[in-house]
């Protein structure tokens, strides 16, 4: 089996830091081609937001990737297998994580994607476009607040909380969940991407030197959170 990528962001890449490369560059140095890989975009989360879509084509012009997207609020593309296992990279954005899952598994997508996965097909995101990889997720898409987030596609075991340093309700929200028996969980700053070569957590990268990484659990009652070495791009 080829090895297997993913690279879940707590925020950042060109959404966020449009003039720092580091964490997109680092996604597209994994690729199997390493000139010109062949990358799509997925901007479910986002209703597939055309702005959104127009962004990410100019931050990946020709000459740096062979950029393309998937849509499908008005999807085009017929055979989502072929279509996605001709990728070199699946770049997921943010926005509603429970709406992203609905849509991908009416579709059938989540069944491509986990077939790109185990071709070696990198897999990334950022806040939805990273909780979506794992069980479970702390989320604001189910329009009541942070809560839970179950149902997964579940390729890495736990949960994900991103954007832990960018929005003051995460942490706050997940050492809730927490206490109330939820399971171990990645927390990751803006410009932090962790990296799982197949299932296992190889390290933890970022593209703004002081972004944090937590893997955070419970004991007894209380909250415990282990940080995780950091290993920043531009070093």
């Amino acid at each position: 089996m080829p090895e297997r990528h993913i690279v879940a962001m707590g925020g950042g890449g060109f959404t966020m830091d449009g003039d720092n490369p580091l964490l997109d560059d680092f996604v597209l140095s994994l690729a199997r081609t390493k000139t010109q890989p062949r990358l799509c975009f997925v901007a479910t989360a986002s209703g597939d937001n055309d702005g959104y879509i127009a962004r990410f084509h100019e931050v990946f012009p020709p000459g740096r990737a062979r950029a393309t997207h998937l849509k499908f609020f008005s999807r085009t593309v017929v055979d989502l297998r072929k279509f996605v296992l001709e990728q070199d990279v699946i770049y997921v954005g943010g926005g509603s994580t429970a709406n992203l899952l609905a849509v991908w598994r009416l579709h059938g997508l989540d069944q491509a994607l986990r077939a790109a996965w185990n071709r070696g097909i990198v897999l990334a995101g950022l806040s939805a476009g990273a909780i979506c990889w794992f069980e479970h997720g702390v989320t604001d898409s189910l329009g009541h607040g942070m809560q839970r987030l179950d149902g997964g596609l579940g390729f890495l075991r736990g949960g994900f909380c991103p954007h832990y340093d960018g929005e003051p309700a995460r942490r706050p929200a997940l050492h809730t969940l927490i206490r109330g028996g939820f399971v171990p969980t990645f927390a990751l700053d803006d410009g932090a991407g962790a990296h799982f070569v197949g299932t296992r957590l190889k390290e933890i990268v970022s593209s703004r030197p002081q972004a944090r990484a937590f893997h955070v659990t419970g004991k007894r009652g209380s909250v415990v959170e282990t940080p995780l070495e950091v290993r920043y791009l531009g070093a």
